[in-house]
């Protein structure tokens, strides 16, 4: 018997603020949504827009990131496995729900006055070489988990 795979990879912006939540055993997730939109040319030849609304959580650090970071409107990218739940609601209905389970991520769009995260306070432009000193250089290692992603 085949072994199962599931992966989904996406490109959208946040439709709403990300909700950053514990369980009770004490650990973090956030919840988004994300919406994708699809153009495509009808039968007729006339454009056509299309939005698909994910549903996405992403567990522990990756989580805690994405709610400091993200807000509404915010462009990010998602990969990580389909994940279905079930469950039943206060009036006994039986419910289930598709959602990406986060595994990777990453802002896309601007970080500054988009919300977005620019990853560096710095006012050099990224593509701009810079020149470093070798006296500029420390010989202390770096601490990892001062890094925020």
């Amino acid at each position: 018997m085949a072994r199962g795979f599931s992966k989904a990879i996406i490109v959208g912006n946040m439709t709403r603020d990300p909700e950053l939540r514990s369980t009770p055993s004490g650990a973090q997730v956030c919840g988004f949504t994300v919406a994708v939109n699809r153009s495509y040319k009808d039968g007729s030849g006339d454009n056509k827009e299309q939005v698909s609304f994910i549903d996405c959580s992403a567990w522990g650090r990756s989580g805690e990131i994405i709610a400091q970071y993200a807000k509404k409107g915010s462009g990010i990218l998602v990969s990580g496995r389909i994940e279905q739940r079930s469950w039943e609601d206060k009036e006994g209905q039986k419910r289930s729900r598709v959602e990406i389970v986060v595994e990777d991520f990453n802002f896309i769009g601007g970080g500054s006055g988009e919300g977005g995260y620019s990853g560096s306070k710095s006012s050099t432009k990224a593509n701009e070489p810079q020149d470093i000193a070798p006296e500029d250089i420390s010989d202390e290692p770096i601490d990892l988990s001062e890094i925020p992603f």
